[in-house]
């Protein structure tokens, strides 16, 4: 950017508990594009222009209320824990809903995207969260379309990311828009981050979250994989363990789970394999005791279901504390 270019301002908006690295992150990385020939302005708002208390318990200075915002060129909304299964402030819900027509781009770090819902300005959208509560997005917003893997989700003007510190790598994507890729790269190396980070959100969370309830078949099936991932799970061994048939298992794993048996025992398995990694077992150690028989089969599915193969997982996982 020219040096008597108009600086693009970026308006971070907190509140109390808001998650410290939601808003530094981003922040930072605005701030060090400016070492490499950028022109950020970064300013803080709040729903009342006064300082914040964060997650950590720290102040956090705000130099204006969300209400000034006005004909900037990006407004990031940071998330906190307590945007999650409560009432959202509805002053602060309204204030938002004033804010896209006054910016360029408008986004949410982690769960902010959960007042951004509240405003209603993810209808029709696609949008991310953290993964423990993209189901509860999709659930709570039932017209926001929720990809639960991605890192962070682009749909016209309006971003979302998924937790914490994906806010850096929505932030590093927003300064490549802006200054292309050279200028990026630096910035990334000189943070010492991924420029564009391998895999989605599933190398972090747990694929396998059930609810179902007790006794049923389906917590028969349930258990039986639990208890010995490795075994025989075909449709059939599986609907003999549930009284069902291979049709009824099928129906019911599909309107209780969303899935379909085999897809099941495989995201066990993964996990099993996940768990294994972490604890130091080669990939073929790993694919044996998961059942996956042969660690090209483990790698096949750790790259169509998490993105990442399973040695560039376990370096990626593997304790810092010295064997």
């Amino acid at each position: 950017m020219a040096g008597n270019a108009r600086p693009r301002v970026v308006v971070i908006v907190v509140f109390d508990g808001v998650k410290l690295l939601d808003a530094a992150g981003p922040a930072e990385v605005f701030a060090e594009a400016n070492r490499f020939g950028a022109q950020y302005l970064i300013r803080i708002a709040s729903l009342d222009g006064c300082e914040v208390t964060t997650s950590i318990g720290t102040k956090f200075p705000v130099t204006e209320r969300i209400s000034d915002i006005n004909d900037v060129d990006t407004v990031l909304v940071a998330g906190g824990d307590n945007l999650v299964g409560r009432p959202i402030d509805p002053a602060l819900v309204s204030a938002l809903r004033q804010v896209p027509g006054r910016t360029r781009r408008l986004a949410s770090i982690c769960t902010g995207a959960f007042i951004l819902a509240e405003a209603g300005l993810l209808k029709g959208r696609r949008a991310t969260t953290h993964w423990r509560h993209a189901r509860l997005l999709g659930r709570a917003y039932p017209d926001t379309i929720v990809e639960p893997d991605a890192i962070f989700v682009e749909d016209a003007d309006i971003y979302t990311s998924a937790g914490v510190s994906a806010g850096i790598d929505l932030a590093l994507a927003m300064v490549e828009r802006d200054h292309g890729a050279d200028l990026v790269r630096e910035v990334a190396r000189s943070l010492v981050v991924y420029l564009k980070r391998a895999g989605g959100q599933s190398q972090f969370s747990t694929l396998v979250e059930v609810e179902a309830s007790e006794p049923s078949a389906l917590r028969r099936v349930i258990d039986a994989v639990a208890a010995d991932p490795a075994a025989d799970h075909s449709v059939k061994s599986l609907a003999a363990v549930a009284s069902l048939s291979t049709r009824q298992l099928t129906r019911l794993f599909q309107a209780e789970l969303g899935t379909t048996p085999a897809r099941y025992v495989e995201r066990v398995r993964t996990d099993v394999a996940r768990a294994a990694l972490d604890a130091g077992h080669s990939v073929g150690e790993s694919a044996r005791l998961a059942g996956f028989g042969s660690a090209e089969t483990l790698r096949r599915v750790f790259v169509s279901q998490l993105g990442v193969a399973p040695k560039a997982y376990r370096d990626r996982f593997r304790t810092s504390a010295p064997n």
